[in-house]
């Protein structure tokens, strides 16, 4: 059931705020750093969260709890020329980013830094609360993104390890990726298969326990 209390829209907008501006941004530093100019010339080499969001996949995170930014323009000629496995890279840093901020959320959770407490204000978030969901959030988006289909990150990170021989298979697949992934997320709960609470929730539940010392 979602949960329309005031604190925790607030909640999601901060969190949508900073992660989607570090996934982002983390795509673009990425790209640059294997010599692709194409993410500062379109505005994208920032922290700036204006730049990066898109509607859509912002509201779809504070009601869904998963949900999408404004992709990065790359030019892949460009990022290949440095290592076969650069434009990986540029896809995986977007996931590892927000591991690193759940991380970050993590530490004064797991070291009773900050415990459960009433809000001071009660349309607003505790930090606690905010942490708590902050670092589960976080760890959504990196497990929805590395999901391995277009246009997710996890489709050139698989791309990238999937044998010569599967190659031909995949670039057949990888046209009809969005829409098998629209499926999964919003057809496959009707048909029995509900990705969401049969994969990413338990993945998320587990890197969160181990985030926070098995607590």
């Amino acid at each position: 059931m979602l949960n329309y209390a005031p604190s925790y829209f607030i909640s999601g907008l901060l969190t949508l705020l900073i992660a989607f501006t570090f996934h982002e941004f983390a795509h673009a530093w990425t790209a640059t750093k294997f010599g692709d100019d194409t993410p500062r010339l379109y505005g994208r080499l920032t922290l700036n969260p204006l730049s990066h969001l898109d509607l859509l996949g912002s509201l779809m995170l504070i009601v869904a709890g998963f949900g999408w930014a404004k992709p990065v323009p790359i030019n892949p000629s460009k990022i290949r020329r440095y290592s076969p496995s650069a434009l990986m890279l540029v896809a995986l840093s977007g996931p590892i980013s927000n591991f690193l901020l759940a991380a970050v959320a993590a530490i004064p959770l797991r070291f009773g830094l900050v415990r459960p407490s009433a809000a001071l204000i009660q349309a607003f978030p505790t930090p606690y609360q905010f942490l708590v969901y902050f670092m589960f959030t976080n760890l959504g988006l990196m497990v929805f993104n590395l999901i391995p289909l277009p246009p997710l990150d996890g489709e050139e990170i698989v791309e990238f390890f999937l044998p010569a021989s599967w190659q031909g298979k995949w670039q057949a697949i990888k046209p009809y990726g969005p829409y098998i992934l629209l499926v999964l997320l919003f057809l496959g709960p009707t048909l029995g298969f509900n990705v969401i609470e049969m994969v990413i929730s338990p993945l998320v539940q587990f890197l969160g326990n181990i985030l926070l010392g098995g607590a």
